[in-house]
């Protein structure tokens, strides 16, 4: 035998029996007897379904904790199986003292998992984390609050990975917490916010799977069914007002500040256009361009608004960019600038065809200019027969403004040229007509009802 081999011979000889002693501890055969033994046992409880007297009978509980104590490393199912076994003796347990002994002893499971198999991916940290938090509320929902930091650490360590049920969880003791005055009231909109981000993830990725997705769905309207009291504007406001002036130049605060504002119709407040507005100068693109231009927009400051929506037509998104066509249409409209109105209509409706808006506002349009589109008493009502037609278009293609349309066509009906009067100037009903004007449509003569 050479050198090399001898040396490399004697190292294995050397490290073997360290490897398996650390696996086993200082004394293997009895950790392999007791590991034997409580596994034997505990598989014989299960297939009774924990049967009482096969649980008197066969012993599980003092093997377990021998192996537990003295060679972890040995099986992870140590772990899994142990918090099996002491909520078992939990549940039959009478003697609150006791009971509250054995709510440590899980805990203590938990714990010893992740240091002993934290670096595995069936233990890793966040993971056990979360199962350890959902364990404790069960016990001891008067412990929220460390429920609460066990579970921030969970999902702030598995991020887009946190189960349903953890988010859930987090998300009650967030507010059991705030209400106790133990985190800050803001956390349960900070909260709200980071756990919806991750069930957005959670629920995009599992559209191909109709179960997945439906539990996806379940646990966005279980969070936001606790989110809901605390959803009022002056709420919201109070928060982020204290947010912004801490961190004003912050992008990803900005947006999140517009968003959450935005979802829960507060974008009336003064804090909306000065966050729009810094957002503008830190990142002047077209979305935020966009939020100055619809808040100028509200404020009835239409020349204003236009310069920002017309920056804001190059918007990625497509909904976006046809609301701001909109915007446009009715901020033309109210500056009587009739046929740019209807040509900012016209696009929204092109990338929003089942959207009946554009066409009821054209419809309007028409209407407006009845009286100056003409010179006579048929053409003067002739723009009434144009608006008509964009109304019945509206409800044809989006049955949601069906009843503003019926109104509209009710109305401007009753408007319509009399029947003798079609007579005299030799028309009658259904004949084509040629509607002059910024109009200049073909349509349909109609006598009034």
């Amino acid at each position: 035998m050479n050198r090399k081999a001898f040396i490399t011979g004697l190292l294995i000889l050397l490290i073997l029996p360290a490897v398996y002693g650390q696996k086993y501890g200082t004394d293997s055969l009895k950790c392999v007897e007791n590991l034997s033994l409580y596994k034997i046992n505990f598989r014989m409880w299960k297939d009774y379904n924990f049967s009482q007297e096969v649980i008197d009978q066969v012993p599980v509980y003092q093997p377990w904790k021998w192996v537990f104590e003295n060679c972890p490393l040995s099986s992870q199912n140590i772990f899994l199986d142990g918090v099996v076994i002491l909520k078992y003796f939990y549940d039959k347990e009478t003697d609150p003292a006791r009971k509250d002994q054995l709510v440590d002893s899980i805990m203590l499971v938990y714990d010893k998992r992740i240091e002993y198999f934290g670096n595995t991916s069936s233990s890793r940290e966040g993971l056990v984390l979360g199962r350890k938090g959902i364990d404790l509320l069960a016990f001891k929902p008067e412990r929220f609050y460390d429920v609460y930091q066990i579970l921030d650490k969970s999902v702030t360590l598995e991020g887009n990975k946190s189960t349903g049920p953890v988010l859930v969880y987090y998300f009650h003791t967030t507010i059991s917490s705030a209400r106790s005055g133990l985190v800050d009231s803001a956390m349960i909109l900070e909260n709200f916010d980071k756990i919806m981000t991750i069930v957005d993830v959670n629920e995009k990725a599992s559209q191909e799977n109709e179960k997945e997705r439906t539990e996806w769905q379940g646990i966005r309207l279980n969070i936001e069914s606790m989110f809901e009291p605390f959803a009022t504007c002056t709420d919201l406001i109070t928060i982020y007002k204290k947010k912004f002036e801490q961190t004003p130049d912050d992008p990803e605060l900005l947006r999140e500040i517009t968003q959450m504002l935005d979802k829960r119709n507060c974008s009336n407040d003064p804090l909306y256009f000065d966050v729009t507005v810094k957002l503008y100068e830190l990142e002047p693109d077209p979305e935020s361009a966009f939020l100055i231009g619809r808040m100028l927009y509200k404020r009835n400051e239409y020349s204003k608004a236009m310069d920002y929506l017309l920056q804001a037509t190059d918007m990625a998104d497509t909904n976006s960019r046809a609301d701001c066509f909109l915007l446009l249409a009715d901020a033309y409209r109210n500056l009587r600038d009739y046929p740019k109105s209807r040509s900012y209509a016209y696009k929204c409706a092109e990338l929003r065809p089942n959207d009946g808006n554009p066409y009821i506002m054209i419809g309007d349009l028409y209407a407006s200019s009845a009286s100056d589109c003409g010179d006579d008493e048929i053409s003067k009502k002739a723009a009434y027969w144009a608006a008509v037609d964009k109304y019945i278009r509206a409800r044809s293609v989006d049955p949601s403004v069906e009843q503003v349309a019926n109104e509209r066509i009710s109305s401007y009906t009753r408007g319509f040229p009399a029947v003798e009067r079609l007579f005299f100037h030799d028309l009658k009903e259904g004949d084509s007509y040629s509607v002059g004007c910024w109009i200049n449509e073909t349509t349909t003569v109609r006598a009034a009802r």
